[in-house]
């Protein structure tokens, strides 16, 4: 376990140094928010592209690791749904604390970290995950909002969530590398050279705009946070775990890389959506607090475990 916390050190190492660049005013409010552009348009896509073209449709999309994914994540999303609805808040703030349990950080921090410690060959399964949080759950969280405030969801709305989907950069960059693999056309060297370098800024770019966004999180209403982060932290890791390794058919390495990503501490992208609609912001950025500073302790946990029983 410790030789496992040691590998995962720099990573949140690199957390802290944004952290305390931006306590300090180093690194100021604009500079995170353009270093954050800079990775979600430029250097992440670019690794996101080169990892979907340059591998088989077969290897990203597997039927058994989806569908054990799903499952996993319904059965988490409906938990902390049905709880949010028994303390009274509404279905709007209800979907917002699932989608903190249920949606981790597979973008800025699953994928460089994976791909990293375990080799390029952890990127299909985190690229599938991380498909699926875009695309079911990043939209069903606004229908739901929006269905909770207007009483229902009209063909405009379902069309403004699918051109929102569209414009993602990590949405765009997926479809045309996977596009581009479906084809079957070799990447040029050139390219390839080109969003490698690229890519390969995301990593720490990602981890020190995680650190320096996180100046800006508050800690209210620690309750409720510390319910959330278990959530993301402990119960989806563990019923993701139940689904790929006891109910599905799914590849043990394919498994462990989708039980490590699901671990991961909540999406920073949550935050800007509860700010976006107005729907508890202050409880969604504690749970991001919480969630990556407790994360030091349950990543190295949870790699320890995935490894030691062998699907890594």
């Amino acid at each position: 376990m410790l030789e496992i916390f040691l590998q995962t050190l720099p990573f949140f190492a690199l957390i802290a140094i944004g952290y305390l660049a931006a306590a300090t005013r180093f690194f100021g409010p604009e500079a995170t928010t353009y270093l954050t552009k800079f990775v979600f348009y430029f250097a992440l896509s670019a690794m996101l592209l080169r990892f979907s073209s340059s591998l088989p449709i077969t290897e990203i999309f597997d039927l058994q690791f989806g569908l054990a994914y799903l499952a996993g994540c319904v059965a988490v999303y409906l938990l902390f749904t049905v709880v949010a609805l028994i303390r009274g808040t509404g279905w709007a703030i209800a979907a917002i604390e699932a989608q903190c349990a249920v949606i981790g950080n597979a973008g800025f921090l699953a994928l460089p970290m994976l791909v990293a410690l375990l080799g390029d060959a952890a990127a299909a399964p985190v690229l599938f995950v991380l498909a699926i949080d875009l695309i079911v759950f990043g939209s069903l969280v606004v229908i739901l909002i929006t269905a909770s405030r207007e009483g229902s969801v009209s063909l405009g709305s379902l069309r403004r969530i699918g051109v929102g989907l569209l414009k993602n950069p990590m949405v765009m960059s997926m479809t045309l590398g996977l596009i581009w693999s479906a084809l079957e056309f070799p990447v040029p060297q050139p390219a390839d050279d080109f969003l490698r370098i690229l890519g390969s800024a995301a990593t720490p770019c990602a981890l020190f705009a995680i650190g320096a966004s996180l100046v800006g999180q508050t800690a209210e209403r620690p309750a409720i946070a510390v319910w959330l982060s278990f959530g993301t932290l402990v119960i989806q890791p563990a019923a993701v775990a139940f689904f790929a390794l006891w109910v599905f058919d799914v590849d043990p390495f394919a498994a462990g890389i989708m039980i490590a990503t699901a671990a991961m501490p909540t999406a920073g992208n949550i935050y800007i959506l509860a700010q976006h609609y107005g729907v508890a912001p202050a409880r969604v950025s504690s749970t991001i607090l919480m969630s990556t500073v407790a994360s030091v302790a349950t990543l190295s946990v949870v790699l320890g475990w995935v490894i030691s029983n062998g699907p890594t």
